[in-house]
């Protein structure tokens, strides 16, 4: 029977310098991951890079990072060669690259447009390309969602459009990757808090979104945590195998499809 445990793993993190992506990184760490590469997108969030790789050889793990735009094919297939390279075939595939934007439609340019698809949908899916090439058999990719693909709501068509299409990546990849015995699912948090989510939220609108889910009240912030998101993963890339080719929200009752 296949080993489905995190224990001796190798993994690759895109957008796993911080917030989400670097406590995955450091959860898997703990729980017995062999080396994790790191990707981030912009000289930017270096620091927040070399941190997290710091931290992860201080648990014992080999840890490299990556800079690089995903949102060329090319790239991906230099991240996925790149990590072959410096730790070998990955196992685990997680992609918690995204972008959002707040815009009605009237007010949302072509260059807007592009922008959120090449981040949101392009880069999604030839990372997930990379993966079913890349990964050792009896492995398991990840894509980041939104919650906002169960909500009926203005202003996010771009975002929850984009995002949308990793749903029907998803299922796909689950049946073509399947024989080989990798699982495939997406995850959708609520609005987390993280700068990710306030840079595009009126003081009104977060407000909203505080008290939005059935669960706020018991939330530290009211909106989703990433410690709450975190757990998901792990079971996901872990024991929890057997679910694939699934999208799940994980927002505390915040949107349901």
């Amino acid at each position: 029977m296949a080993d489905h445990s995190i224990k001796g793993k190798t993994v690759l993190i895109a957008g796993g310098a911080k917030n989400l992506g670097g406590l995955i990184a450091r959860e898997l760490a703990a729980a017995g991951a062999k080396a994790i590469a790191i990707h981030y997108n912009s000289p930017a969030s270096k620091q927040d890079a070399d941190k997290t790789v710091t931290d992860l050889k201080a648990a014992g793990v080999q840890a490299v990072s990556f800079q690089a735009d995903l949102t060329t094919a090319a790239a991906n297939t230099k991240l996925f060669a790149d990590t072959v390279a410096a730790i070998g075939k990955p196992d685990i595939a997680i992609n918690t690259v995204g972008k959002v934007l707040k815009k009605p439609i009237a007010d949302t340019s072509e260059d807007e447009f592009d922008a959120m698809f090449a981040v949101n949908t392009k880069a999604a899916y030839f990372f997930i390309k990379e993966a079913g090439i890349h990964l050792n058999d009896n492995g398991k990719l990840l894509t980041l969602v939104t919650s906002l693909l169960g909500a009926y709501t203005p202003f996010y068509s771009t975002y929850a459009g984009s995002k949308a299409a990793v749903e029907h990546f998803t299922r796909a990849a689950s049946k073509e990757y399947g024989a080989r015995g990798i699982s495939v699912n997406a995850i959708g948090p609520g609005p987390m808090d993280t700068p990710f989510f306030y840079g595009q939220e009126a003081p009104d609108a977060v407000a909203y979104h505080k008290s939005a889910a059935a669960l706020s009240a018991l939330s530290k912030t009211g909106l989703t945590d990433i410690e709450d998101i975190a757990p998901f993963v792990r079971f996901l890339v872990s024991e929890g195998w057997w679910m694939t080719g699934q999208t799940i929200l994980i927002n505390g009752g915040y949107t349901t499809k």
